[in-house]
């Protein structure tokens, strides 16, 4: 018997509630896009401050990422008039030019080693196999390009400001303090760590890696500064819990953590408590944060600092044991362009998640509790 279930959100395309993006498309298809609801009115947003993001995300960018050649050159075909939002759907599209489908040739019957090619199968019962449809890292351009939005709001409404870079890669772990980093910092070079000299030893590792056909995972840590007091819900809209929904929703992730996350699971109470103080300006603050700018799941005003962990490339060169989906016992090689490390395209990934919950908290607070 077949069920079909009819419902907003049923088959998990759509995220957030105030602030509500879906996104749409597969790797190899037409195109991928979002359709972005609930944006305010009157917000001046231009198509090249999106493409400014999806050029960080874009494939092709340097020696250490997939030699996919995609502009992804982003094309808003509604919900924005003369410059300015309407308060009305946006919906922006990026078309897919440089697929090579048939380097996927023998992926339509063998399963990929950790990828969503046999649980795909196993719910759907089809799937599209072609740069793995919707299960591609492609998706993610519609929150890349939903993420420019919701920055440009939290900038504009409360000054916020959201800054992303590769913590770790492997082994390798560069030095950064979260509340000093700037953007240009985490530009300066095509691994995205501002750590200078640990930058030359992870893009070292990178190449290495890849040369060898196989892939190294890592760290990537996200500051959010300014945020406002009072964001987040009680109970199970707490805000740190949306920000883990949010980045662990993305591809290739397997890890969360905010504040001092699992290293505070060695400290005692006393220690890892962060005390109060008044500041200059009257304002109640915390001496230290390893609440990671969140207590009770609501905003405290001071920065708020999480890491994402991402695991190796599941699709890689090297030789693999695997099965068909006739169930065949087989060996896989992959074909195809891949990252051999993710990370430094996850960087504005993890940012647009980050956006996109902080901007859908601050319209749902100004909405509960600015009303009187």
């Amino acid at each position: 018997m077949v069920v079909y279930a009819i419902g907003s959100g049923i088959m998990g395309n759509t995220f957030g509630h105030l602030f509500r993006i879906t996104t749409f498309g597969e790797s190899h298809g037409g195109g991928v896009g979002v359709v972005v609801d609930g944006c305010p009115p009157r917000l001046a947003i231009s198509a090249e401050e999106i493409q400014f993001e999806l050029d960080r995300r874009r494939p092709g960018q340097s020696k250490i990422t997939t030699p996919r050649k995609e502009a992804d050159q982003c094309e808003i075909l509604s919900g924005v008039f003369e410059g300015k939002t309407l308060g009305t759907p946006i919906a922006i599209l990026v078309r897919n030019k440089d697929a090579r489908s048939q380097d996927y040739d023998e992926m339509a019957q063998k399963y990929r080693p950790s990828h969503a090619d046999a649980t795909y199968d196993a719910k759907y019962g089809i799937r599209n196999w072609q740069g793995g449809g919707r299960s591609s890292a492609r998706e993610t351009i519609g929150r890349v390009a939903a993420g420019a939005i919701a920055k440009k709001i939290l900038k504009q409404a409360a000054g916020v400001e959201v800054i992303g870079y590769v913590k770790r890669i492997k082994d390798l772990e560069g030095a950064i303090d979260p509340d000093t980093v700037t953007l240009e910092q985490v530009e300066s070079n095509i691994v995205r760590c501002p750590d200078a000299d640990c930058a030359d030893r992870m893009i070292e590792l990178i190449e290495q890696t890849g040369r060898e056909g196989d892939s190294v995972g890592g760290v990537v840590e996200c500051v959010a500064r300014s945020v406002p007091k009072g964001l987040g819900m009680p109970v199970f809209d707490k805000l740190e819990a949306d920000l883990a929904k949010a980045v662990m929703s993305l591809p290739a992730s397997k890890g969360f953590e905010i504040g001092s996350g699992f290293a505070g699971t060695v400290l005692t109470g006393s220690e890892h408590n962060d005390e109060f103080y008044i500041d200059d300006q009257g304002q109640t603050r915390t001496l230290t944060n390893r609440s990671g700018g969140i207590q009770g799941g609501i905003s405290n005003g001071e920065p708020i600092i999480i890491r994402v962990a991402f695991k190796p490339t599941a699709t890689i060169r090297k030789e693999q044991r695997t099965v068909t989906n006739t169930g065949e016992v087989a060996v896989l090689a992959a074909k195809g362009r891949h990252d051999p490390c993710v990370l430094p395209r996850a960087v504005p990934m993890v940012e647009a998640m980050i956006a996109l919950v902080l901007c859908d908290h601050l319209l749902r607070h100004h909405g509960q509790c600015e009303l009187f």
